[in-house]
Formats: structure tokens, C-alpha cells, sequence
């Protein structure tokens, strides 16, 4: 097993807040983007596209922002070899004393699971010393076929991976449609802020502010401390565990650390089982752990996020000695 603590160093560097929004094709993502782009129009831009002809770039035109465009696969496949230098170009741009920019979203293909750019993220030193990883907000549309959960395993993952949850084009759905769907987003992501964006309005507020919004009701004393007060630690699993071990593991690190933990969540591989867990949990609580189908893009190697409240020395390793 792996671990890095990726909290900044003792040298103050100031962050880019980042957003991932994925979501499955027609979910709405480009028209969220839109809808952000016209409140926060100070936005550096990363869409990847499926298709070797980027089409959403030309959705995007009328905003001028810093914009680059990944084609040709998915983020987890041959394009993710082009995000890391892409990061680095862009924060060398905003170093050279301007500062073009307030914030970067990446837009992930519609059939991508984000978890790869998590790993970018949140395990690669320089950039997670330079970028902040804000929030992963999933698009779905009240009217896709709930099947599609079943059939397009990335649905799961998008859902699974995010902070907060847009339903999308509640106007074209029957109320049972959405209760449905309201009810399989609830057991994928349990912890996730769910809005709702009909056309895409919807306060922008509500996904560029969440995490300062939480800071300011649990440290209304410290209101003013720089960035948002989360640090996020990555952890990898290289071989499979028995859940019964890590499920009481994480219970213990929830129960030692019911004030700086904020949220975990990750995906893990059991003993005798193709299919990944997906696992969640909240300062106090530790969700119902479900199984997700087997996708192409599974490596076999166990993910695992923990977000706390400032720097937390020894979390990671307390984790490790409760899974020997």
C-alpha cells in the first residue's frame, strides 16, 4: 500500500481552486459549464472530448477564457498522459504575474470516470502543492433511463466520485421518473449535495462556494484563514482486502477523528471479487458499502480519499497500522 500525504508544504503557495464536472453523454455538463462560465467568467477551461472533433469548445465560444481541449480518448485512457503538463503549463501561466485566472474546471468525456484525474490531483507532489481541489460535481438527467446505471458502469463511478449531484432537465420528467432517480443517486452518493438545473439555471454559488460555506458554519471563528481549510490525503490499495478489515478500520478512524474528518470516500477490491466496493462516509457515519460492475477502465487497485479539516499528522498512518 501506497499513501501520500499531499498537503502543502511548509512554504506558503498560494492554490488554484480547481472543479471536475463529469456526467454522462447529454446529462448537460457543457450547458452547467455555460451557465458558470457567465457567473465566474475569470475561468480556466479543460474540456475533454470523446471524439478525435472537439464540438464542446465551439459551445463555449462566446466566454473568453483561457480554454484547452483534450480529444481523442477519456481522461483514464491515452488523453491522461496530456492533463499533467497541460496543469503545469497553466500554472506556469498564472505564476508569470498576472494571475489570468481565478480558478480552473475540467470537463470530463461523457463515458469517463474521474478517478484518474483525482489521482492527478491529489497524488502528484508539484501539482497538489499548487492546485485545490474544490468540489466533483456530476450532472444527470431526470430523464435518462435508470438502466443506463446498469449498462454504462461510468454512470456509477461519475455518481459515486461526487461532492455534489445536478439533476438536470427535471422539466422533461414525470415526478416518479425523478423520485426513482432521486432514490439510486441517494444510495450511489449519500453524502453528495443534490441540485436541481432546469436549462441549466441554478445558482452558480452553490458549486464554486460549498466548501467555503461549510468552513464558515464550523469555523465561523476563522472566517478569514486563506483557501478553504481541507486537506486531502491519498491513499492507495494495491491488493485486495477483506471488507470485514477495512470496514472496521475506517470505523475507527471516523470514531478517533470525529472533528477533523470531514468525508471519505473511495472504491476497494475484496478478495474473490472482480467487482469494485464502493465506499463512503462523513464526519461520524460510515455508509452502507455497495458493489459497483466491472468496467474497462478498473485497474484493480483500491482508491481511497480522506478529507479533513486542515492537516491532520499521522492519519494516514493510523489508517495503515488498523489495516495490518
Amino acid at each position: 500500500m501506497n499513501h501520500h500525504n499531499l498537503s502543502p508544504s511548509t512554504k506558503v503557495i498560494e492554490r488554484i481552486p480547481v472543479f471536475i464536472i463529469s456526467g454522462f453523454l447529454g446529462s448537460g455538463k457543457t450547458t452547467l459549464l455555460n451557465r458558470l462560465l457567465s457567473h465566474a467568467p475569470k475561468s480556466a477551461v479543460i474540456i475533454n472530448e470523446f471524439g478525435t472533433t472537439p464540438i464542446d469548445q465551439q459551445l463555449l465560444r462566446e466566454h473568453k477564457v483561457p480554454l484547452s481541449t483534450l480529444v481523442g480518448g477519456c481522461l483514464c485512457c491515452q488523453v491522461r498522459g496530456s492533463l499533467t503538463p497541460l496543469l503545469k503549463n497553466l500554472r506556469m501561466a498564472w505564476d508569470s504575474g498576472d494571475k489570468p485566472f481565478e480558478r480552473v474546471i475540467i470537463e470530463t468525456s461523457g463515458v469517463a470516470n474521474p478517478e484518474p484525474v483525482l489521482d492527478i490531483l491529489l497524488r502528484e507532489r508539484w501539482l497538489a502543492a499548487r492546485y485545490s481541489l474544490q468540489g466533483v460535481i456530476a450532472t444527470v438527467s431526470a430523464g435518462m433511463d435508470t438502466d443506463h446505471f446498469d449498462y454504462f458502469p461510468e454512470v456509477q463511478a461519475q455518481i459515486a466520485w461526487a461532492d455534489t449531484v445536478v439533476m438536470t432537465q427535471t422539466d422533461l420528467a414525470t415526478a416518479d421518473a425523478i423520485a426513482t432517480l432521486d432514490a439510486r443517486l441517494s444510495a450511489l452518493a449519500p453524502a453528495a449535495i443534490k441540485l436541481s438545473a432546469v436549462q441549466g439555471e441554478l445558482d452558480p454559488d452553490a458549486l464554486l462556494n460549498c466548501p467555503k460555506k461549510f468552513r464558515r458554519l464550523r469555523d465561523t471563528e476563522q472566517s478569514d484563514l486563506p483557501d478553504h481549510g481541507f486537506n486531502s490525503i491519498a491513499l492507495q490499495l494495491e491488493h485486495p482486502l477483506p471488507w470485514e478489515r477495512l470496514q472496521k478500520a475506517l470505523e475507527y478512524l471516523i470514531a478517533h477523528y470525529p472533528e477533523q474528518l470531514v468525508r471519505l470516500k473511495g472504491m476497494v477490491y475484496t478478495p474473490g471479487q472482480d467487482e469494485p466496493l464502493l465506499v463512503q462516509g462523513t464526519a461520524g457515519r460510515l455508509y452502507p458499502a455497495t458493489r459497483l460492475p466491472v468496467r474497462t477502465s478498473d485497474d484493480g487497485i483500491g482508491r481511497l480519499v480522506i478529507i479533513s479539516r486542515g492537516e491532520v499528522k499521522g492519519l494516514a498512518e493510523d489508517l495503515m497500522a488498523q489495516l495490518r
